[in-house]
C-alpha cells in the first residue's frame, strides 16, 4: 500500500476577516467601489432580477428579462454583471456577506468563541438552513464545472471548514477533507435529497453532525 500522500500547501490561516468578506462579495475585482449613479443602477437592476425570482421563478431570470423588467438596454445588464451566473451571484451577495459575518464574528457556537468541533457541526447545520431556503436561487446561480470550487465565495466556505478541521485533526490531509465535508453540503445534493428524496432537514442536520464527529473521532454533540 502506498503512503498517505502529504496535504496540499495549504494558504495561511491568519486571514484578514474584511478581507475574506470582500471575496464573498459580486464586485469585480476591478470595482471595489462603484459610483453612486452605477451603484444605483446595479441596484435597480438587482430589484429587477429580485422581482422576476419572487414573480416567476429563478428560471425565468435571464438579462433579457431583467432589462426589459428594469427598462434598460440588454447591454447594461451585460457590462455590470458579465452573464446570468453572475447577475443570479450578485442576487446571493447581501446573504453571502450576513452568513460569512456570522460565521467570521458571530456568536458561537457558530462564530468563534465554541471549540472547533462544535463550529463544523454548527456551520454545516446552518449552511444546511440557508440552502434550504435559497435553494432555488442557489441552483440557478451555481457556476460552471470549471468555476464550481475556484468562486470567491465557495473558497471561503471551504477555508473555513479546512481551517476548523486542522485545529481538530492537525494531521490529517484537511485541504481534501474540507471538500469531502462540503460535498454533502452541495446545493444540488440538498435539492435531491430534500425535494426529489423528500428527506426531511433534521435527518440532514444529524447527518451532517454525525459526518463531523466521525471524520474528528470526537463524542457525539449533547
Amino acid at each position: 500500500m502506498s503512503a498517505v500522500p502529504p496535504p496540499f500547501p495549504t494558504p495561511q490561516e491568519s486571514v484578514d476577516h474584511s478581507e475574506l468578506l470582500q471575496l464573498g462579495t459580486a464586485l469585480g475585482p476591478d470595482e471595489p467601489c462603484l459610483r453612486a449613479d452605477a451603484a444605483r443602477n446595479r441596484a435597480r437592476l438587482l430589484e429587477a432580477a429580485a422581482r422576476l425570482v419572487a414573480e416567476r421563478g429563478a428560471d425565468a431570470v435571464t438579462m433579457e428579462a431583467v432589462a426589459a423588467e428594469a427598462r434598460v438596454g440588454k447591454g447594461t445588464v451585460f457590462r455590470r454583471f458579465g452573464d446570468r451566473t453572475g447577475l443570479l451571484t450578485a442576487l446571493l451577495d447581501h446573504s453571502e456577506k450576513k452568513f460569512q459575518a456570522a460565521f467570521l464574528s458571530g456568536p458561537p457556537p457558530l462564530g468563534p468563541g465554541a471549540p472547533p468541533v462544535e463550529r463544523l457541526r454548527a456551520f454545516g447545520c446552518a449552511m444546511l438552513r440557508r440552502s434550504t431556503d435559497e435553494l432555488e436561487l442557489q441552483l440557478a446561480a451555481e457556476p460552471g464545472a470549471s468555476r464550481r470550487f475556484t468562486a470567491p465565495p465557495r473558497r471561503v466556505l471551504r477555508h473555513h471548514v479546512a481551517m476548523l478541521l486542522r485545529q481538530v485533526v492537525p494531521e490529517a490531509d484537511c485541504e481534501l477533507l474540507s471538500h469531502t465535508l462540503m460535498g454533502q453540503l452541495d446545493p444540488a445534493l440538498i435539492h435531491h435529497l430534500t425535494r426529489q428524496c423528500g428527506i426531511p432537514l433534521a435527518r440532514l442536520e444529524d447527518a451532517w453532525v454525525d459526518l463531523v464527529n466521525r471524520v474528528t473521532g470526537t463524542a457525539p454533540a449533547r
